[in-house]
């Protein structure tokens, strides 16, 4: 099972497609921000069914719920998860990348209103609380991943990020200083539609945005790169190179488009 979804990496297709996102929060996203008991039994199977993590990352000082190979769905049938593909349970080159130029910069969140889109296990989200950010929103339309990402939380003992699962991409987010994009272009068709919405969003509210990708051929080939500029370049860890097929390094962004 773990081999199909690392075999996803450079053509991901899953559910981090977008809809809807009026400002800050609604009163129906509100309760994935609380601690449920309806979530328990999905709690009780994420601890049974993943491992926590410290260090093999680009982050070491982050605690996170991830598959290994000691997990049961490491190699398991497909067909025997119960949720949608668990892309949460991977933490991926772009979003190490962008997490830990978070931490090594921590005046770029520091009482800041953080958006992270795509947030999958949580980590960027989490870096961006670490770092003093005044009101952080995780944005992924899997509700396991809100789930996971307060259980992530809960690991680093900092204050779980408002969880919001509608979707997000082409709405007005008025309100944020930043978003936070980590591994969300594998798509050409996504790649737009980020393109579009990001554009807006900065010249609607100046938007700050930060991109975290490890090179893959949708970013690299796609024509928002003239607008960016390159902040950084990570080496990944050897135990990351060989779960994503030998990258190498992953690169911090900062989109700023031509007005």
């Amino acid at each position: 099972f773990y081999l199909r979804m690392a075999g996803c990496l450079n053509a991901l297709k899953h559910f981090r497609c977008v809809k809807r996102f009026p400002k800050l929060l609604t009163p129906a996203d509100r309760c994935l921000s609380q601690t449920c008991s309806s979530h328990d039994p999905i709690r009780r199977f994420i601890s049974e069914n993943t491992e926590v993590v410290v260090g093999k990352s680009l982050t070491p000082e982050i605690k996170l719920r991830l598959f290994t190979p000691g997990c049961r769905f490491w190699k398991e049938k497909p067909e025997l998860w119960p949720f949608d593909d668990p892309y949460w349970a991977i933490y991926w080159p772009g979003g190490q990348a962008l997490s830990r130029y978070l931490l090594d910069h921590p005046d770029v969140c520091r009482g800041r209103a953080v958006l992270d889109v795509g947030s999958g296990c949580g980590a960027s989200a989490i870096s961006a609380r670490l770092c003093g950010a005044a009101h952080v929103v995780a944005n992924d339309i899997d509700p396991v991943a809100a789930v996971v990402t307060h259980m992530n939380s809960d690991l680093n003992d900092v204050e779980p990020p408002v969880s919001v699962t509608n979707s997000i991409i082409g709405s007005d987010p008025e309100g944020f200083d930043l978003i936070l994009l980590g591994d969300m272009f594998y798509d050409e068709s996504l790649a737009n539609s980020l393109h579009s919405w990001l554009d807006s969003c900065i010249k609607t509210h100046g938007t700050n945005v930060l991109i975290g990708d490890p090179g893959r051929a949708q970013f690299e080939e796609h024509g928002i790169r003239k607008f960016l500029h390159h902040l950084t370049r990570f080496k990944l860890p050897e135990c990351v190179r060989e779960e994503n097929y030998g990258l190498t390094s992953s690169d911090v962004w900062y989109y700023r488009p031509e007005f």
